[in-house]
């Protein structure tokens, strides 16, 4: 008798772990549609509070009709996939972006645009850029309502730094606060970043240049004071770190030539060179694959989004 109730008990279990199995199973699908769903929304709801304040304003003096957004369809750890600004001066912009859940258009928030390497541009695959590299990830735990953007760009020439900026410019029609407007380049990224800031740096309230070189111009970016911060590996496999130092030194001299102080200079340009003992003991077995370490570098990361 004993011998039968337990194996009736045994029975038991093992059919209600089926039913918990086939639950989670079914349910889990609906649970991602969702949330997939409500990120698309978001995305629209961008797209609205633009029209909006589009119609309510007199900023754009072109005339041209507002660039149009098509979401992307798939999520992947909370950024939306593959959405693709149609803009009749740059073409289609492919980007990723994670919009806060609590995002509805009422305020303003802070902006993040990451701008990655060479295996995260879109003819790598789409989102290969946030699947490579985590800055979009680690810059969430500094700004709680900010919108980040990770855009997948075809190369890191002016080409792209056109697109990066023609990307900002909209996110910056509707509720973004133009004081809080954080950019990174990491590697080709970084070149891009040179190029974007060269351009139009005032979009901008500070800039991390990550194991990269520079290839825009100077001047502007000393003209209007934009806040820079280069990081690098002292050996550096790929660039070296010679290319930030000259971009530093150029810098450094510019903002010394409009009789800058020292301390003055600092606020808005430094230079991080990292030797050996900074990697080691690290996931990262080569200088250049730095950016891992550099996106979870408090000091670093926090001197970007506290400018």
């Amino acid at each position: 008798m004993e011998k039968r109730k337990l194996v009736l008990i045994v029975i038991g279990v093992i059919i209600l772990a089926m039913v918990i199995t086939v639950y989670i199973y079914f349910s889990k699908p609906g649970r991602d549609e969702k949330k997939n769903q409500q990120t698309i929304n978001q995305v629209q709801t961008v797209q609205q509070k633009t029209d909006e304040k589009k119609e309510n304003t007199e900023k754009n003096t072109s005339g041209d009709e507002l660039e149009n957004v098509t979401p992307g369809s798939e999520e992947y750890r909370g950024f939306l996939l593959d959405n693709v600004l149609h803009s009749p001066n740059e073409g289609d912009i492919h980007y990723n972006v994670y919009i806060p859940d609590a995002y509805d258009g009422t305020k303003e928030y802070a902006l993040y645009v990451t701008l990655p390497g060479y295996q995260g541009l879109y003819f790598q695959g789409v989102g290969e850029n946030i699947r490579t590299e985590d800055f979009g990830f680690e810059a969430q735990k500094y700004i709680t309502d900010m919108i980040i953007v990770a855009p997948q760009l075809n190369d890191w020439g002016q080409t792209s730094a056109d697109q990066t900026i023609e990307l900002t410019q909209y996110f910056l029609t509707h509720y973004i606060n133009p004081s809080k407007v954080y950019i990174n380049g990491y590697s080709g990224g970084g070149e891009t970043l040179s190029l974007v800031l060269a351009k139009q740096p005032e979009l901008y309230t500070a800039a991390l240049m990550c194991s990269s070189q520079w290839d825009g111009a100077y001047e502007p970016v000393v003209e209007m004071k934009t806040p820079v911060y280069f990081v690098i590996g002292e050996s550096d496999e790929y660039y070296g770190s010679e290319p930030f130092k000259e971009a530093y030194q150029q810098i450094h001299e510019l903002y010394k030539e409009q009789g800058l102080s020292e301390s003055e200079i600092d606020k808005l340009v430094v230079l991080d060179v990292k030797d050996k003992d900074y990697f080691e003991g690290t996931p990262v077995t080569y200088q250049h694959g730095g950016g891992y370490l550099f996106c979870r570098d408090k000091e670093i990361m926090g001197w970007l989004f506290n400018q």
